[in-house]
């Protein structure tokens, strides 16, 4: 579970990166949107361990309302480009 859990979390943090670096408007919106999906299974994993007992919620709360945050503020740019592109 632990390597699980960094392997979304790195890759939230490169496909985020490689965001900044996109050939166009839809290569941008794909790298945002495997954010997304990282961003929500490192919430997932979170939810696992706590559940499971093998982290104390006072860890992971916080940890998941963060990974929460950053899927509505990814989700809202995803939108928020795609309106512009119409």
């Amino acid at each position: 579970m632990a390597k699980q859990l960094i392997r979304a979390c790195g890759s939230v943090g490169t496909n985020y990166r490689a965001s900044a670096r996109a050939k166009s408007t839809a290569d941008f919106i794909y790298k945002l949107e495997i954010v997304i999906e990282e961003s929500d299974e490192s919430m997932y994993w979170l939810e696992i361990l706590e559940e499971s007992n093998l982290l104390d919620k006072t860890i992971t709360q916080p940890l998941i309302k963060e990974a929460n945050e950053f899927v509505s503020i990814f989700v809202a740019s995803v939108k928020t480009v795609k309106q512009k592109k119409q």
